[in-house]
């Protein structure tokens, strides 16, 4: 952007951009004086004026609009209005500094605009500052927890008040600077990472663990852009993202971030070639499927059964371990989580073929059975609802042999004595829906049926009997 600068004056012999980028600085966060550098960050350009570091700045003051100043100063105001943007301020007391917090605010909204214009590239020495000026800014160290402060259990994000954090006035442009930045088609990528480098992203990831769900939404959008932008990032993105959810699983079950973790791991699936690669299917074996099984799944399932479905979309060989690793973690005692589990198993068994259907037929007909007979109308009428989706009727229809035994009598005594009316319309349908699939097949399993309970009430009868005589015996 800066293409006003490119007036006047020779180009100087360039030197090395780190140089720049590990200028010394003084004050907080301001930039010290230092070697110069390149003007743009694509091709030489000719008659450009170098940037040339400003001493740092002790206090802060306004400056002239960069639209307003001569094109031969304009790169050192920017330099200088950089400074501006690295002092800190205590957000706590909104009247203490009240007139530099305004001029900061000021000079970033004047930043945005200048990065958002798309008149030039930004020169790499201004680059590497502004850089540092968007790290003093967001890299801290974030306050505890409400959980960890108040030692009570994490709890459900909508029944919570909103943490808002104290100076999200000026994070906030901060972040939209940046974004401004990484989205820009004037960015040279090549140029960039050096200064966007691992560090910066593995920073980044950190502050997903921010309780102000509106930095965690720009943090979201700007790490989403840099790994569609920034190829050489995303084997490091993905690799940080496993390391947070493994951490998440064993350790310690509390992280404000994992759903807009998961929205980037959806997106990112979404673009993943095929045949899948080996490590994608560890990841979802070793990392997603075990997400099920911690007290806050609820907080981010959604976002964590689009992931699934969509691994299970791109190749549906993998329906069967998905649908294992459901059954392995699902819940005994909380109705909810059952709820959310039968409805993400709907979705999966929406996108499985025959051949990987009849790998797990059983087990998985064991628990909906037992989902049927739950006393918990939500839990048995979500089981129920599996018989409104074509695809999985025609699976069922395909094995109704192995399946109609085995979830028969579950129907049966839902019929009998569940205490939902709509749970015993609903089992009235599917049993009716059986009986025009195969009438001779039902007809059996009744038969079976009542051998079993006959066998039953003979082995209650006789040990009935059996204490009897016990009883008559201790009474001689």
């Amino acid at each position: 952007m800066f293409k006003n600068f490119k007036k006047g004056g020779q180009r100087k012999p360039s030197k090395s951009s780190d140089s720049s980028a590990d200028a010394s600085s003084k004050g907080i966060g301001a930039p010290g004086p230092g070697p110069t550098s390149k003007s743009g960050v694509g091709a030489p350009v000719q008659n450009t004026v170098e940037p040339v570091f400003p001493p740092p700045m002790t206090h802060v003051e306004p400056l002239p609009l960069l639209g307003k100043s001569p094109a031969a100063e304009r790169q050192n105001l920017f330099m200088r209005k950089l400074q501006i943007c690295c002092f800190q301020f205590d957000f706590t007391d909104t009247l203490k500094s009240a007139r530099e917090k305004e001029i900061k605010r000021q000079t970033l909204l004047e930043l945005v605009d200048f990065i958002q214009s798309g008149t030039g590239k930004v020169a790499e020495a201004c680059l590497g500052e502004m850089i540092k000026m968007v790290g003093v800014n967001i890299f801290r160290c974030l306050p505890p927890a409400s959980h960890e402060s108040s030692g009570t259990e994490v709890v459900d994000p909508d029944e919570e008040e909103n943490y808002s954090e104290p100076s999200w006035q000026h994070l906030q442009i901060v972040y939209e600077l940046l974004l401004r930045y990484v989205v820009s088609s004037d960015t040279d990528t090549n140029v960039a990472k050096r200064y966007i480098d691992h560090t910066f992203v593995l920073k980044l990831l950190d502050l997903f663990d921010t309780e102000d769900f509106r930095e965690r939404e720009y943090i979201k959008m700007v790490l989403h852009r840099i790994y569609g932008k920034f190829m050489v990032h995303r084997p490091l993105i993905r690799k940080s993202i496993s390391n947070i959810f493994y951490r998440f699983i064993y350790e310690t079950e509390r992280h404000s971030g994992m759903g807009e973790l998961l929205e980037i791991l959806g997106s990112i699936i979404n673009g993943f070639s095929m045949p899948m690669r080996e490590e994608h299917k560890l990841f979802l074996m070793r990392a997603l499927i075990p997400l099920h099984k911690t007290k806050q799944v609820g907080n981010y399932h959604q976002q964590l059964s689009y992931c699934i479905v969509q691994f299970v979309d791109k190749d549906y060989k993998l329906a069967d371990m998905v649908i294992r690793g459901l059954l392995k973690y699902w819940p005994l005692v909380n109705c909810q989580k059952e709820v959310l589990f039968l409805g993400e198993l709907e979705e999966v068994l929406e996108e499985t073929q025959s051949t990987e259907f009849q790998r797990c037929i059983v087990p998985l007909f064991r628990k909906i059975a037992r989902c049927l007979n739950s006393p918990h109308f939500q839990v048995a009428e979500r089981a129920l609802f599996f018989w409104n989706s074509e695809h999985i009727v025609s699976l069922i229809a395909e094995n109704r042999q192995v399946i109609l035994p085995i979830i028969f009598e579950a129907l049966e005594k839902n019929i009998q004595s569940h205490w939902n009316t709509e749970v015993h319309g609903l089992t009235v349908n599917v049993r009716k829906m059986f009986s025009e699939m195969d009438a001779e097949l039902v007809n059996e399993c009744q038969k079976q049926l009542a051998e079993k309970q006959a066998k039953a009430r003979e082995v209650a009868e006789q040990r009935e009997m059996t204490w009897k005589k016990l009883e008559d015996a201790a009474s001689k």
